[in-house]
């Protein structure tokens, strides 16, 4: 890619640090969004109702993120940054303001799509500013502050959605966005100069833009309702997954024929491109999953409280966060190649210590294990980016950026989903496995009926209240041998990183074109 470096040179040190600055706190607002929510939906529901449409107020803002990420990123190739900016931020603050509002639940998870859509915009602009702006000797290191906010709103996200809803009220977890929101608005809208040449007479692939739409909303689908609301094979399943192999078909054709495509099929026959994508899709897989299930082992099979599992579980974003901290300062001595390969060792190492895992763990061992696991994380994370980044010309650095965002956000979804549906598979046999193996009367027959449906309430202390304390172990030792098998998904996922992280090319053959 070929650097931006004079005319980041001519901003002055106050305006970058301005730019810098609101970027950020556009990125925290989106991201807390994501995370602040867990703490006040029993509430929300207790005045809304509507429990059957609980999963979607986190879907409907899940869906919608993940499709405006390469929209908005080729829009960035195309259109002034500012501008796109502050339509992101005022559709994010319009969509709280007015779930701040939601009479009912329909409501809520319609102005839940609209955050999405606002949140996804910033995401993607905020790599791709941050980028712009800075030198190449400086470029790690300023995208490094991007995984820092990111962990600190994982740490304040839970923690400020319960103290909303204890002091005041679950709509203020929206209202808040409101003042924040405007402030960082403000800021690009008064500071943020435009500092790359936009491709001039260039027209928007629609129909690509509308087959990839459609693509990555059915795959999402697949993975958000399969192995839960409805099993693998089911045919609603099937026909969402034929869905998306057609509307990709179609994509790719639209592609091939658009004078200028939304993704262009092309550059995925680079290897800096294809790789780095596939090398943060699979790192996400892993921890991704560590963040959907590692919860389920500390509290299920080792029996801790919610605060000790909270505790616990924040090193992953911690180890993410330090870690991209790190490499910031050390990627131009390293190199970005070499440092995903350290990376994706380091999260392979911490993978495969999980396996080790029993009942009798303490949970030091898990924070430090999953530190481990965050820390591999974040050198992958910020690496690969740099690598996509110039494995393009600056031209197309929206798509770049935006499309790495867009991998890290499907191997998420992707690794929870896969990892749920074994998980669930894995439980359900260990718990028909003890039911069958306890002494008659142990357990009553109706627990056990109610276990063999319903094996996610095992973790509900109401249920493992009325297990006799003999057999209560067994059920533990269930949940664990069960997340394990996750566990031992994500080393494979981890170890598959590592190879597609040796394919990476080297600093000198990226930027040749």
């Amino acid at each position: 890619m070929s650097t931006n470096a004079p005319a980041a040179a001519r901003l002055s040190p106050r305006r970058r640090k301005l730019i810098i600055s609101a970027s950020l706190l556009a990125l925290f607002l989106g991201a807390l969004d994501a995370l602040v929510m867990s703490a006040a939906m029993p509430t929300v529901v207790a005045e809304l109702g509507g429990l059957d449409l609980f999963s979607w107020v986190y879907s409907a803002y899940l869906l919608t993120r993940t499709v405006a990420l390469p929209l908005f990123g080729k829009l960035a190739d195309i259109y002034r940054a500012k501008t796109l900016y502050v339509i992101s931020i005022l559709i994010f603050i319009a969509a709280s303001l007015a779930a701040g509002f939601a009479p009912g639940m329909t409501f809520l998870i319609f102005c839940r799509a609209l955050q999405g859509l606002g949140a996804g915009g910033t995401f993607a602009l905020v790599y791709i500013v941050l980028t712009e702006i800075s030198a190449p000797e400086e470029r790690g290191k300023t995208l490094s502050l991007g995984s820092f906010v990111w962990g600190l709103a994982s740490v304040l996200g839970p923690t400020l959605g319960g103290f909303i809803v204890a002091y005041f009220s679950w709509r203020w977890i929206f209202f808040i966005n409101v003042p924040l929101g405007i402030l960082s608005l403000a800021g690009v809208a008064r500071h943020l100069v435009e500092l790359r040449r936009k491709r001039e007479g260039a027209k928007i692939d629609i129909a690509g833009a509308a087959a990839l739409t459609a693509t990555v909303l059915c795959l999402l689908f697949v993975f958000l309702l399969g192995g839960q609301a409805y099993a693998w094979l089911s045919p609603p399943i099937l026909a969402l997954a034929a869905a998306a192999l057609g509307f990709g078909v179609l994509f790719a054709w639209a592609e091939t024929r658009a004078r200028d495509p939304v993704l262009p099929i092309g550059f995925f026959r680079r290897r800096g491109f294809s790789a780095g994508n596939a090398a943060v899709f699979l790192s996400s897989f892993a921890i991704f999953a560590f963040f959907g299930f590692a919860p389920l082992f500390i509290q299920g099979a080792l029996g801790k409280s919610p605060v000790e599992v909270g505790t616990t579980v924040l090193a992953l974003s911690l180890g993410w966060s330090i870690g991209s901290l790190i490499l910031g300062r050390l990627m131009n001595r390293i190199g970005a190649r070499r440092s995903s390969i350290a990376g994706a060792l380091i999260l392979a190492a911490g993978c495969a210590l999980t396996l080790s895992f029993s009942t009798a763990t303490q949970t030091l061992t898990c924070f430090l294990v999953f530190g481990v696991v965050g820390t591999g994380m974040g050198f992958v994370a910020l690496a690969t980016v740099i690598v996509v980044q110039d494995s393009v010309d600056t031209s197309d650095l929206g798509v770049a950026t935006a499309s790495h965002q867009f991998a890290r956000n499907l191997g998420g979804t992707i690794g929870v989903g896969i990892c749920g549906g074994i998980f669930t598979v894995r439980l359900a046999r260990a718990i028909e496995a003890v039911a069958a193996g306890a002494p008659g009367g142990t357990i009553p027959p109706d627990m056990t009926e109610h276990l063999r449906g319903h094996a996610d309430s095992l973790f509900r202390p109401d249920i493992q209240a009325q297990i006799p304390a003999a057999v209560l172990p067994l059920f533990q030792q269930a949940v664990g041998e069960a997340v394990t098998a996750v566990f031992g998904v994500t080393v494979i996922a981890a170890i598959i990183c590592l190879a597609v992280c040796g394919l990476l090319p080297r600093e000198a053959t990226r930027r040749q074109k």
